[in-house]
């Protein structure tokens, strides 16, 4: 059985029972984590990686992007969330082939793993075809990450005689079959949740029967929440009176949920995942983060749009929580005259909604989300000699405030080095990035090209 030590690291567990380790090692055995302490001693078949000038956190959980959208990096970054609507989904999405979602997801996802994430919501809603749908999860397959694959629907405006997405139930068929085939194992390294479209971008109808068979078939049933009028006004109150509100429902953004309704959705266990750098760039409004924080739970924090913004995790927790106590300062300035005697959100918080909390939403707390023995063994390795992170004062603030992509040294998941000496252990890399390089010319040049023949 293969056995991995890291040994005389710094490592914050986030697990409350282990706390953090200022000099401490972590056993990897079988693909778990087999121990947690001040010292272990292992047998001399051990793989021993010396931890000194290292921090070992949990693997990072991305709770939310649209991972197809890769080979159009920094495209929208100009776009307001109309624009987002109409130019993307109503536009390039048309246009994109399944080897253009294959290379995207692929590519998307590796780039993940580079950042010190272990494990990603790929919240795919560009699947016109079972093949665009096969193509998205051979991409994560292929590339090594953890993932919860959320199956969606394109949302392309209606050719004459069509029936509006919003009036499209999720298709049981494709959900059944991928169930059925590549997404079996519930608990293998690639699992299944749904991305349905909720009471706001859909008719009650709609909502009610996607609702009932994500409940049927035991899946997450996320939605986006929020961006101009409800589909369904008082959706969410009927859905409740229907029984079918509570645990396994994860809303993203939900940027104008009324405070009544927010607390009917917090009581009855519903998750929440923000994705605040986005939310602030296209215009959903400001992050739910403390209000949530204000009602007793925490938010799971994505990436949303490589379309806008860049792939890294640490960055956008930051962006959260620089985003929250700012609004918390501003109250305290309006009502009191002065700032906070002290900080509202400490940032020990910040990781707890990129780990254990991104765990918890996905319902597998019990697996992931904290270095705790009999847990997979997803961790990242931070290099804290380099010159961006000397001193290190506080270990917790060092990865949330300071780290960058440039300190992810080494990263595993489930026991398996997939990047190491800060080298991503892919193949083909430069193949990979000019094949995403072509689909991303051609989905631009085709969608240019519809607009000149319009």
């Amino acid at each position: 059985m293969r056995r991995t030590l890291i040994k005389s690291a710094t490592v914050i567990s986030m697990d409350d029972a282990i706390g953090d380790l200022s000099t401490g090692d972590v056993l990897v055995e079988g693909g778990r984590i087999a121990g947690v302490r001040p010292s272990i001693d292992v047998a001399d078949d051990t793989e021993i990686l010396d931890g000194k000038g290292r921090i070992v956190i949990p693997g990072l959980i991305n709770a939310h992007m649209h991972t197809w959208q890769t080979g159009l990096r920094g495209y929208a970054a100009n776009w307001t969330l109309l624009e987002y609507f109409r130019r993307m989904h109503a536009g390039l999405a048309t246009v994109f082939r399944p080897e253009d979602i294959y290379i995207a997801t692929l590519v998307g996802a590796l780039n993940q793993i580079n950042c010190g994430t272990t494990t990603l919501v790929d919240w795919c809603h560009n699947n016109p075809t079972p093949d665009h749908t096969d193509a998205a999860v051979r991409g994560l397959i292929e590339s090594g990450i953890r993932a919860a694959f959320f199956h969606g629907s394109p949302k392309p405006e209606p050719k004459p005689g069509e029936p509006h997405f919003s009036e499209i139930p999720h298709p049981r068929g494709e959900v059944e079959r991928l169930l059925a085939g590549p997404l079996a194992d519930r608990d293998g390294l690639v699992t299944l949740g749904l991305a349905i479209l909720g009471p706001h971008y859909s008719t009650l109808d709609v909502a009610m029967r996607d609702f009932r068979l994500a409940r049927e078939l035991k899946l997450i049933a996320s939605m986006h929440q929020g961006g101009g009028p409800a589909k369904t006004p008082g959706g969410w109150e009927k859905l409740i009176e229907a029984g079918l509100v509570g645990r396994g429902i994860n809303i993203v953004h939900g940027n104008d949920l009324p405070d009544d309704l927010l607390d009917r959705l917090v009581d009855l266990g519903v998750s929440f995942s923000v994705t605040p750098e986005n939310e602030m760039i296209q215009g959903h409004g400001f992050p739910i983060t403390g209000r949530l924080l204000k009602r007793g739970v925490r938010p799971t924090i994505g990436i949303d749009l490589e379309s806008v913004l860049a792939g890294d995790l640490l960055s956008v927790a930051r962006v959260a929580l620089s985003m929250q106590r700012a609004l918390d300062n501003a109250e305290s300035r309006k009502t009191g005259g002065t700032i906070p005697a002290t900080t509202t959100i400490p940032v020990r918080e910040a990781l707890r909604w990129i780990t254990i909390e991104g765990a918890r939403m996905l319902g597998r707390e019990d697996q992931i989300g904290s270095l705790t023995p009999g847990k997979l063994a997803d961790l990242v390795v931070i290099n804290v000699s380099d010159l961006n992170l000397v001193p290190v004062h506080d270990p917790v603030a060092t990865v949330v405030m300071q780290t960058s992509l440039a300190n992810i040294e080494a990263v595993m998941i489930g026991g398996a080095w997939k990047k190491r000496n800060g080298r991503l252990l892919a193949e083909g890399l430069e193949t990979k990035k000019e094949l995403l390089a072509q689909s991303g010319r051609r989905l631009v040049q085709d969608i240019e090209r519809q607009g000149r023949a319009a």
